[in-house]
């Protein structure tokens, strides 16, 4: 009979493209992996992995069989969600993966009340953008990822993920305090086409958001400096090296030297939980979703 957790490991492999990525992704080490794989090629009968330059293919048998597996998996998860639903309790492990300021701003409060509401759930958060954490969802490495997309850039969704709107995060302009417009009520974006802009790094989402909406205005901004958190956006902003786009989810204490100012047209960014729709029973991710809500509803507050 096929041991489920070496046909697991297989199907890393075959998601993740290599043993060493694998390991990081089931988090053991890569002998554990290789010893799986053998033990697995013994178990069939079959050479499942074959050497290519310095890492290794699979071979038909195994694309055949990490095919099977994926599917054995999914069945598996769907079992676990619908035996979840019976008992009608969110107990055992449930991952979480979110982007920072949402892990920062929403998490610990969300965390807390899950802790102690069921206290059998053992919930784990990882940090991760969006890019990130949607693949995770769909090969089923993570739970439920809390992401995001823009006002006018949605983050594209592959089939088969349910999804659930958290709260809608309003984001200010940060600038020198000494800046010009530092002392307004409100700003248009337009009005920063000469200034330096901070950044997040080139190709993540929301740089392409920023470029994009900046360009949409008509403007090419000057991108001085990349950063991908935002207390060291603004860092450099109380410095006085440019301007940035300033969520607030997350945002903690300004510091000095630094002023945040409304857009008037206000520029918004969709928060919201996103999980595989065949895991949609369980009272686990049911728990998880409403406490980041109640979460997200006090933030917005």
């Amino acid at each position: 009979m096929l041991n489920l957790e070496r046909l697991r490991t297989l199907n890393a492999v075959a998601r993740h493209g290599s043993v060493s990525a694998a390991a990081d992704g089931l988090h053991v080490t890569t002998s554990a992996v290789s010893q799986q794989l053998a033990k697995l090629e013994r178990e069939t009968g079959q050479q499942l992995l074959a050497k290519q330059g310095r890492g290794v293919r699979l071979t038909d048998a195994g694309r055949l069989l990490a095919d099977h597996a994926s599917r054995i998996l999914s069945q598996v998860e769907l079992a676990q969600a619908d035996l979840e639903a019976q008992r009608g309790q969110a107990v055992g492990e449930l991952l979480l993966g979110a982007f920072p300021t949402a892990a920062r701003g929403l998490f610990p409060a969300a965390l807390a009340e899950l802790r102690a509401a069921h206290p059998q759930l053992r919930a784990r958060l990882e940090e991760m953008e969006p890019d990130e954490a949607v693949p995770r969802v769909v090969r089923g490495d993570i739970d439920v990822a809390v992401v995001l997309d823009w006002y006018n850039k949605p983050l594209p969704m592959p089939d088969g993920l349910a999804k659930a709107p958290i709260l809608d995060d309003i984001a200010d302009v940060a600038m020198p305090a000494d800046h010009p417009l530092a002392g307004r009520e409100g700003v248009d974006l337009e009005e920063f086409a000469d200034d330096d802009w901070v950044s997040w790094p080139r190709g993540e989402f929301c740089h392409d958001w920023l470029m994009l909406t900046l360009r949409g205005k008509g403007i090419e901004p000057r991108i001085s400096h990349m950063a991908e958190e935002h207390h060291t956006q603004l860092a450099l902003i109380a410095a006085g090296l440019g301007v940035a786009v300033a969520p607030r989810l997350g945002r903690g204490p300004v510091p000095e030297g630094v002023r945040v100012v409304p857009v008037r047209h206000t520029v918004r960014r969709h928060v919201y939980a996103i999980w595989r729709a065949d895991a949609d029973r369980r009272p686990s991710i049911r728990a998880a979703v409403e406490a980041l809500r109640t979460a997200g509803e006090k933030v917005a507050g």
